[in-house]
């Protein structure tokens, strides 16, 4: 199949599945597509930042990933990146139709990324009552994932074993 043909049979595909759309599920199509947009620009200008921190590290010779300021500095930088972009693959899922809203376990994972990004980032001369929450935090976080993953790991394998059956019974 040729790109132009391709383009045209996902677009009338698009105009299908729109169609059959109620009004919120269009105003949730649209909010998620302007999300997708605004989360993009921030993850190219945060990149762009990230890249220039570290070649001007680089240049000015003091990218040393062992002194603990510049560490912190640029894998915070990274770990923010990280985060940014759970949240856009989080919208594009919903903009896809894969799922109708944004998951508990997406939000939950991106709730555990933002908990190390905070543990790289703490000073070394943090108390150790806020470290000892930031890691019951994680931990009660990580339980609860844990615990979704289990109870959605049969049904996504059932899901998958019913599909494949489909594509058999199709072929």
């Amino acid at each position: 199949m040729s790109k132009p043909t391709q383009i045209r049979a996902k677009l009338d595909e698009f105009r299908l599945q729109w169609r059959v759309l109620t009004f919120y599920e269009r105003f949730e199509q649209i909010i998620a597509h302007i999300l997708s947009v605004v989360i993009s620009v921030i993850i190219v200008v945060s990149l762009w930042q990230l890249i220039r921190a570290v070649v001007a590290l680089l240049l000015s010779g003091s990218l040393n990933p062992l002194d603990h300021a510049i560490f912190q500095a640029v894998f915070g930088m990274v770990m923010t990146l990280l985060i940014a972009m759970e949240f856009k693959h989080s919208i594009t899922r919903v903009m896809l139709r894969r799922d109708h809203i944004v998951q508990v376990k997406t939000v939950i994972l991106i709730a555990m990324l933002a908990i190390a990004r905070k543990f790289i980032i703490l000073d070394p001369t943090t108390d150790p009552g806020r470290i000892a929450a930031l890691a019951a935090a994680l931990l009660a976080l990580g339980s609860v994932y844990w615990l979704m993953r289990q109870r959605d790991d049969p049904v996504d394998a059932a899901i998958e074993e019913r599909a494949a059956r489909d594509r058999e019974t199709r072929d």
